[in-house]
């Protein structure tokens, strides 16, 4: 059974969502405080957090930030907030995605079914230990683990995804629809900036080239491009 730890102060949507998530198979613990939240995501317990963005104690974003630098445990946000500049700050802290109140509980369980369907080999041509190489960058899809000339690349779930489908299409462009498909699991809609903010943390990591060009270009009204660059 597949625990999740579930982090909101509102106690009637907990228990409404609880119950849903373990009817669908899932083990659920529920924390209503943000700095109780934070230590009990360090346990190593959990395959998932589900984090509220507005908690007492500690606020969600400072939760995020403390499980980040732990470690890369998945972490789906949900916040009532209707600013979408709240939403993209989670996401540049490193969330995996996230989902406005208020939701269905169908809609939270497809989400986080998505997330870990990431963290799980996808493609049955994949050996164990299979390794992907674009250029200088080498990941090890079953191991979620990827290095870029030699250095480890430290990657959240939902970045390793999207980073993984790129090299397998070096030098190709990928649309946003598909990007979003089958790196996130779900379609990507006309107004979500999830990919985005995540390929610009990636970008980050990788670096630019040797004239200052981001390796991942977006291509306007078509999608993104990890660049072949010279051996």
């Amino acid at each position: 059974m597949c625990r999740l730890l579930l982090i909101d102060d509102d106690v009637e949507l907990v228990n409404l969502l609880r119950e849903y998530l373990v009817q669908e198979g899932f083990d659920v613990d529920v924390v209503h405080d943000g700095h109780e939240g934070a230590e009990a995501a360090y346990s190593g317990r959990y395959a998932l957090v589900v984090l509220d963005a507005m908690l007492p104690r500690l606020e969600g974003e400072e939760v995020l930030r403390r499980i980040r630098r732990r470690g890369n445990l998945p972490v789906l946000m949900l916040t009532a907030r209707g600013d979408d500049a709240d939403r993209i700050t989670g996401l540049e802290m490193g969330a995996d995605d996230y989902v406005a109140k208020p939701c269905t509980p169908r809609e939270l369980a497809a989400r986080v079914r998505a997330i870990l369907r990431r963290l799980r080999p996808h493609d049955d041509t994949l050996r164990p230990q299979a390794v992907l190489r674009a250029g200088a960058l080498v990941m090890w899809p079953e191991r979620k683990r990827a290095q870029w000339a030699g250095r480890a690349l430290e990657l959240t779930p939902a970045e390793f995804g999207l980073l993984e489908v790129l090299a397998g299409a070096l030098g190709h462009i990928v649309a946003r629809d598909e990007l979003s498909r089958r790196a996130l699991g779900r379609a990507s809609g006309p107004y979500d900036r999830s990919i985005d903010v995540h390929i610009c943390a990636i970008r980050h990591k990788l670096g630019p080239t040797a004239d200052g060009q981001p390796r991942i270009r977006a291509v306007r009204g078509m999608g993104y491009q990890l660049l072949r660059e010279p051996a």
